[in-house]
């Protein structure tokens, strides 16, 4: 305790079975399937889930196109409930874009687990809100607006839950009029749900060397926006992706168009943080992707009612770090359960969720606590989780080496040998090798890029798309986005990558300006923060963490 902390009053605590952070797709089906199991057993789960969002859904970002298996398990009879998913995939259609033309691949050719018939468009944050009102109504008490801002750890070093955020507190640090203590969660069972680059995660595998002897965690940025478009243009059900242009064959990613509900279109673009050039933009990318002859009559005569940005974990098999640690788990996205060539992971988030519970509830039933959940463990990795990753574990590694032409087209067979095969594939692993902040390359080995300027109709700049996400941050409250040693920015990540951080940012959070004397000067719009995490992977030194701002503050996406 710093002496800061020792003038404050102790912090109310509250004990539960089991606590859960994030109110995600992982973390509400551990909370359902816990209280489902306890009904079955007639016993007494206690449950508690915090979200760091103002409400339920209020951070969740996603496409999305999501496989039903997860769903189908937590609760077969999800359509006599009124879930929000109603828009089956009734269209599937691949293209490589050139700079002006494009090429439709055949579907014929494409390994099966790729395609999306069978699966719904959805936003994922209304799935959200509707799983977190099955699991109220089931009695999980859920918190939202609360940061889980710190671990707590017994006497032998397991986790015992978790202290939310102090709230009130002024920029300087220091408690203002409206101070409020945080509280300290403690349970027998803590499980993280946090998605991609948590902070809590991020700590605990540090902490517990879970990542030791497995690959390095790989990321992309996926970008969105939320269209309304005119109502001869939507076609219910038409899911589109495409790879190429604008983005060159060395740098990874490629875009999704799915056309849902009332007469809406979600559009995005996801960039592999992987990439070398410290002058490309994946916003600016993302904005010069919509002008394509191919994309942009989708929206013309239609209007942008959101945008909001996240990192997308893309590690996969080999680089999913275990799982377990003494007093709990990580879950879903904390433990990077994307299959990228699928694009989706809600389905494996849910699936862990279900199998965390399940070993939580047997080692309750025994009398256990604080200790690891082995048989979580095996299970994610055994079963289909595991399966499904791992029969898709060599396409990240084959499109970063051989790039998007040559890698693609490897990875496809590679999936192929998998189905025939099943998980054996090209019969080895490959490795990603480095992170993606260690392969940013020097400015000087590249030449800036000249990005068009919006044109306030199919494109915008930064500044006005972060209006449609809601973010918001109290304005007087500490900087959350901490730099480990404040030279750096200018001494070192200037002069040797021209700074990325004010191109990747996809919210205008990091700008070099000049101060007073005419010298450049390193400056943080937090206020800006859409919470992607971004900076805390991608900077080349390594010298920005991401941490929790006051609960609640953020975006607050609405039908994203």
């Amino acid at each position: 305790m710093s002496a800061d902390e020792a003038d404050l009053p102790p912090r109310e605590a509250m004990d539960f079975d089991v606590l859960i952070v994030g109110a995600g797709p992982a973390g509400l089906s551990a909370a359902i399937r816990l209280k489902q199991k306890a009904a079955e057993t007639g016993s007494d789960i206690s449950v508690v889930v915090v979200e760091k969002g103002s409400e339920v859904g209020a951070h969740i970002l996603s496409g999305a196109v999501i496989d039903p298996i997860g769903i189908n398990r937590l609760f077969p009879d999800w359509k006599e409930r009124g879930a929000p998913i109603e828009t089956p995939v009734t269209e599937d259609v691949f293209l490589v874009l050139g700079p002006e033309g494009d090429l439709r691949l055949p579907n014929w050719p494409m390994p099966p687990m790729i395609k999306n018939h069978g699966n719904y468009i959805v936003s994922l944050g209304a799935v959200c809100k509707w799983l977190g009102e099955q699991a109220a109504e089931l009695g999980v008490e859920i918190y939202p607006g609360f940061a889980a801002s710190e671990v707590l750890y017994d006497e032998n070093g397991a986790v015992a839950g978790i202290a939310t955020g102090d709230m009130g507190v002024g920029r300087d640090g220091k408690p203002t009029d409206n101070f409020v203590r945080g509280m300290e969660l403690r349970a027998k069972y803590t499980l993280v749900a946090e998605g991609a680059r948590g902070s809590l995660s991020k700590g605990l595998i540090s902490r517990f060397e879970l990542a030791k002897g497995h690959e390095p965690q790989k990321y992309g940025i996926g970008l969105k926006e939320l269209w309304q478009i005119a109502p001869e243009k939507h076609r219910p059900g038409y899911v589109q992706h495409t790879f190429g242009w604008p983005l060159d064959s060395r740098t990874g990613g490629g875009s999704f168009l799915y056309h849902y509900g009332d007469n809406l279109v979600s559009v995005g673009f996801v960039v592999h943080l992987n990439y070398a050039n410290p002058y490309l933009s994946p916003y600016d990318e993302f904005q010069r992707f919509k002008t394509h002859p191919a994309i942009r009559d989708v929206f013309e005569g239609g209007k942008r009612i959101g945008y909001g940005a996240r990192a997308i974990t893309e590690g996969g098999w080999q680089s999913m770090p275990d799982l377990v640690f003494p007093g709990g788990a990580l879950l879903g996205c904390a433990a990077g359960m994307v299959n990228l060539p699928r694009i989706k992971g809600s389905h494996n988030a849910m699936l862990s969720g279900i199998a965390a519970a399940d070993s939580v509830v047997d080692a309750l039933a025994a009398g256990r606590s604080h200790d690891k959940l082995g048989d979580y463990e095996k299970a994610v990795r055994t079963g289909d989780i595991g399966r499904d990753l791992k029969r898709v574990r060599n396409m990240k590694p084959l499109w970063s080496r051989f790039g998007t032409y040559i890698g693609v087209p490897l990875g496809g067979a590679d999936l192929w040998l998998n189905t025939i095969i099943s998980g054996v594939g090209l019969g080895f692993t490959l490795k990603h090798g480095k992170t993606d902040a260690a392969a940013t390359g020097l400015a000087a080995d590249y030449k800036p890029i000249a990005y068009p300027k919006p044109d306030g109709k199919l494109t915008f700049d930064r500044l006005t798309n972060v209006s449609f996400s809601a973010t918001n941050h109290e304005e007087d409250q500490p900087v959350h986005l901490k730099l480990l040693d404040p030279s750096v920015p200018i001494a070192i990540n200037l002069p040797e990558y021209a700074e990325p951080a004010q191109r990747y940012c996809p919210a205008a959070v990091y700008e070099i300006v000049t101060d007073e004397l005419g010298q450049p000067k390193f400056q943080i719009n937090a206020q800006n923060c859409v919470h992607c995490k971004t900076c805390d992977i991608k900077d080349p030194s390594q010298n920005i963490n991401w941490t929790c701002p006051e609960g609640g503050g953020g975006p607050n996406y609405a039908g994203m």
